[in-house]
């Protein structure tokens, strides 16, 4: 795989085919006024005054890349791309002076004074010359624009090409003209204002089409087509619900995104910040300098999911619960559950935090009638454990009579029992029959569990790691 350019060169390729194209625009706008006014065409003098607009145009192509590439700070924290829009808006307005001027002078020469045209030799090569030039640089910029994804860029190469067609209707003209004098052919005198008609009606066109896209980026309109991609590729994520907003705008060449999506509720903050993660990258996938923000909300609980609900208020409420039970007393529900609350807490403020809790539960939830919590401390601290040789030797034997007569398990192995604070945590693996469902390795390892306390008072915890056979 190519390693990506670095930040510095493509800027540094995008201002040489800025300047490049300046240079070319200061070429064609000299040499076509120095013919121009020889001549006395309209349509070259419009032509050179439609390249003195791309010289223009190119000035302040070359001037918003330098700024627009300039890093975010503080006055500025989305960066400066909006400058390069800014730009084209400029050389909106540029193209609409120059059109209008164009029609003005040409519907004066048609209707008030004729303006005699002397086409020469030098006429026509100085325009092909002018179409040969226009055209590579109207393809650089193109290039360039596709590849960096910049606006000031493509509407320079829009001016470029631009006089491709321009100029080849005022050849046309010309060409009539002669044609007109050698023929005296009366109604082709008119051939010249008449071209430089159409080369205003292109500019103006061109002037349409640059202030919409420009006027839609200066205002955040979403660019066509983003959003529906964005959507489809997000959608495609794993934990992602449902992309309940997508908001896209683009500044430059770099497109910024802020999405709100749709998780599953009562999930951990570390696997919201992962399908998060996961969001972003397949967004750039389709846009490598995205700028994305993902905002996650939960999904809400189903309503006839009380322990779902539940967990979604405590989690609200910066409460941390394990073991939620929920069960039905003729048409009231009682619930019972462990808050973990932290160790150093006297239990007045413990307690005060369970009747919090139970007096959430029972204001969001009015079906359930009592609420019962457990106040478990939070474990923090890591203990050191100590081997507990003799604790371990006679529960082997105790252990295998247990598991003889326990239905569902096959055998245990891997027994540690090691004394932590004063207690014994016991860690053992039980093989199950493949096919038994989770609910019912549930109910064995429970029944085991129960029967090692009964045998071994001293233990303070155990964990039954269930396997298959």
């Amino acid at each position: 795989m190519a390693t990506p350019p670095t930040p510095e060169i493509p800027t540094r390729e995008k201002r040489r085919v800025a300047l490049t194209s300046l240079l070319a625009a200061a070429f064609l706008t000299a040499t076509k006024l120095a013919v121009g006014f020889l001549s006395g065409s309209l349509g070259i003098l419009s032509e050179a005054a439609h390249s003195g607009l791309d010289l223009v145009a190119a000035i302040i192509t070359y001037v918003s890349i330098r700024i627009a590439d300039l890093p975010a700070d503080q006055t500025h924290p989305f960066g400066h791309g909006k400058i390069e829009h800014l730009s084209a808006f400029i050389q909106t307005a540029l193209l609409v002076v120059t059109g209008g001027w164009i029609v003005l002078e040409a519907v004066r020469r048609l209707l008030v004074a004729e303006v005699h045209v002397t086409p020469s030799a030098w006429t026509f090569t100085v325009l092909c010359l002018s179409i040969a030039v226009d055209t590579l640089r109207s393809r650089a910029l193109f290039r360039a624009a596709r590849k960096y994804n910049s606006q000031a860029l493509e509407a320079d190469a829009l001016h470029f090409s631009t006089d491709v067609y321009s100029t080849g209707v005022v050849i046309l003209g010309l060409v009539l003209i002669t044609v007109a004098r050698q023929n005296n052919i009366a109604w082709l005198r008119h051939a010249d204002p008449i071209a430089a008609l159409i080369v205003a009606g292109i500019s103006l066109s061109l002037s349409l089409r640059l202030g919409n896209k420009t006027v839609d980026a200066l205002i955040d309109a979403a660019p066509a087509g983003v959003s529906e991609r964005i959507s489809a590729a997000v959608s495609r994520v794993p934990g992602v619900l449902n992309p309940e907003r997508i908001r896209v705008r683009q500044s430059g060449n770099r497109l910024f995104v802020d999405l709100r999506l749709l998780l599953q509720s009562n999930i951990p903050l570390e696997h919201a910040e992962a399908v998060a993660t996961a969001v972003e990258t397949e967004i750039r996938r389709l846009y490598p300098l995205a700028d994305v923000v993902v905002d996650a909300v939960p999904q809400e609980p189903a309503r006839g999911d009380l322990v779902e609900r539940v967990r979604s208020i405590a989690h609200r409420a910066n409460f941390q619960i394990h073991d939620v039970t929920a069960y039905w007393i003729k048409d009231r529900v009682n619930v019972t559950l462990d808050l973990e609350v932290d160790p150093s807490l006297r239990l007045d403020a413990a307690h005060d935090q369970a009747t919090h809790l139970e007096d959430a539960i029972r204001r969001d939830l009015p079906e359930v009638d009592n609420v019962n919590v457990h106040i478990e401390p939070l474990r923090k601290r890591v203990p050191t454990a100590s081997e507990a040789p003799l604790v371990q030797a006679g529960m082997e034997k105790q252990l295998l009579e247990v598991v003889r007569n326990t239905p569902g398990v096959l055998d245990c192995h891997q027994l540690e029992a090691h004394q932590v604070d004063a207690g014994v945590v016991v860690t053992v693996h039980c093989r199950l029959r493949p096919g038994s469902s989770v609910m019912e390795v549930h109910d064995t390892t429970e029944r085991l569990e129960l029967r090692f306390r009964e045998q071994f008072p001293q233990i303070s915890q155990v964990n039954i790691h269930a396997e298959p056979q």
